[in-house]
């Protein structure tokens, strides 16, 4: 089983989306997006013809896994933030060499409990050690039976692209402490590119990304037994060429209240909630931000189109 994250759980959430919707303009924060629903219609995501980052980044990731399992390091510990249904580790775990421990670390407890039975059995020589946490938030790991060599963090998919530029490299330093001083880092970045890619990435035909939008209402009158009228709003991806990120919003049809926890809060016609956003990088601006956060970017791998990068860091000693 999981080690849980505390009790507080649903306060926070609850605390969030109030001060996320007291905000202007509103804003709702992407990682309460992963409840099982979430996490289900986000692996459908990764499966669509338009969705570019998984399907690049596992190619990246097999024709390159010796090479990456080889920087992770022998009898290493594994962290992933993020960890999802662990599809891309896979292939890391398949290469590893004698793997100590891999640490899925997953806010969605029923994703995570599921993917970690799977990975017992077909690794059984590896100890899975799941955490369900907010890996935005310090978290402690666990202790292996096997004491590691060394700690190395994977952190795929580009989700350090959902931080601004200044949380991002806060992250990047709780990262760098987490691992110690020459622990690794493999991390995936999606890299600028044509707007009309990216927009098409996050803006399906097929409506999987609006309906994994959407489910964060249902999920908050569910949980919170607010009255949204999710019909009442609609899926929004836009890129901002300014910022070098694509934005997920939710905007309102009509202008219309909605309560939540004895909170009435108003939204006017075509006012949004912006629920993500998702930084695109170029190769030394990433290495720059890193490098301020205590890593120091040794190598990477990418695809033919640079459209996608894996990086490898390593921690400096302070």
């Amino acid at each position: 089983m999981p080690e849980h994250a505390d009790a507080s759980t649903s306060t926070r959430f609850l605390d969030d989306v109030l001060h996320g919707l007291a905000q202007s303009p509103k804003t709702l924060p992407c990682k309460y997006l992963y409840d099982a629903k979430g996490s289900r219609l986000f692996d459908r995501i990764c499966t669509l013809d338009a969705y570019y980052p998984t399907r690049t980044e596992q190619a990246i990731t097999t024709d390159n896994a010796d090479a990456i399992t080889k920087r992770i390091g022998t009898g290493a510990m594994l962290v992933e933030y993020g960890s999802g249904s662990s599809v891309k580790t896979r292939t890391l775990l398949d290469h590893a060499d004698d793997l100590v421990a891999y640490v899925p670390v997953d806010i969605s407890a029923e994703h995570l409990e599921k993917t970690a039975r799977e990975l017992r059995t077909r690794y059984p020589a590896i100890e899975i050690l799941p955490v369900c946490a907010d890996f935005t938030k310090p978290f402690a790991l666990p202790t292996p039976t096997r004491a590691p060599r060394r700690r190395t963090v994977y952190f795929p998919g580009s989700t350090i692209g959902n931080f601004a530029p200044d949380t991002a490299r806060s992250l990047l330093a709780r990262i760098a402490a987490q691992c110690g001083a020459g622990g690794g880092l493999v991390i995936g970045i999606d890299l600028q590119k044509d707007t009309a890619v990216l927009e098409a990435a996050y803006d399906d035909d097929e409506g999987v990304t609006a309906a994994f939008n959407l489910n964060l209402l249902h999920r908050i009158n569910r949980e919170l037994g607010a009255d949204f009228a999710v019909e009442a709003f609609r899926h929004v991806a836009r890129y901002d060429a300014t910022h070098g990120r694509i934005e997920m919003h939710l905007e309102s049809l009509r202008d219309q209240h909605v309560t939540i926890a004895g909170h009435r809060i108003a939204f006017a016609e075509r006012e949004t909630i912006c629920t993500e956003h998702s930084h695109k990088y170029t190769l030394d601006g990433f290495a720059r931000l890193a490098a301020t956060a205590g890593f120091t970017i040794q190598t990477h791998w990418t695809d033919p189109r640079e459209w996608f990068a894996l990086l490898y860091g390593e921690a400096r000693s302070t």
